[in-house]
């Protein structure tokens, strides 16, 4: 599901972006690393301010940036026009049908997106498909918790049925194969859960 004109008002806004580089990048770089060198894969990519962070802060040395939004797209492709296109591939694309082999990258992230997504646990087995052995999730999400708030009814647009709380995220991410463990924390009373799920290296 797209956001509607509120909440991109407040997705692509200077204080947000501010939000999003100073405090939800640090949190997830503490909790699962860099990754410096690697392919990487950022589902619901916005107008690609996490997209650079991927970039600088995590180190990856590409990027395949995906959105449903066209409009987001196409924001993202102006703002990050100065990377190669070597590096960094955007498209339009949906998290629950991702355009990739399987084992294709070595991280995924997901700056609060898979809450928009009817079939979330659809979502949660496509990143585990794509993602090598030993790769990471990286996840920032929002819960039912916060979902269910009048705030959020009244001014955003979500899915009402079939959210999830941040154990029960947890529960799917591991039981897609990702294990997160202690790897994780919760933020706003519930509200928000940011966490690394790791698949297992191959064996041998």
């Amino acid at each position: 599901m797209k956001m509607n004109w509120v909440e991109k008002f407040l997705m692509n806004n200077p204080i947000r972006a501010a939000f999003h580089v100073h405090v939800e990048a640090p949190l997830l770089e503490r909790l699962g690393g860099r990754t410096e060198g690697l392919r990487v894969l950022e589902v619901g990519c916005g107008r690609g301010v996490g997209t650079e962070q991927i970039f600088r802060r995590f180190g990856a040395a590409s990027v395949f940036a995906m959105d449903i939004d066209e409009d987001m797209v196409a924001r993202a492709r102006a703002r990050l026009q100065g990377f190669p296109a070597d590096r960094l591939r955007i498209e339009v694309g949906d998290v629950t049908a991702i355009d990739a082999e399987d084992a294709s990258f070595d991280a995924v992230f997901d700056f609060a997106i898979i809450h928009h997504v009817p079939d979330w646990q659809a979502a949660v087995a496509e990143i585990r498909r794509v993602l090598k052995p030993g790769g990471r999730f990286y996840f920032e999400e929002v819960t039912r918790h916060a979902l269910d708030k009048w705030s959020y009814r009244f001014f955003m647009e979500h899915p009402t049925e079939n959210r999830f709380t941040a154990a029960e995220f947890i529960r799917e991410v591991e039981r897609q194969g990702m294990i997160v463990g202690s790897d994780y924390t919760e933020r706003g009373g519930g509200d928000f859960v940011f966490g690394v799920g790791r698949v297992a290296p191959a064996a041998g």
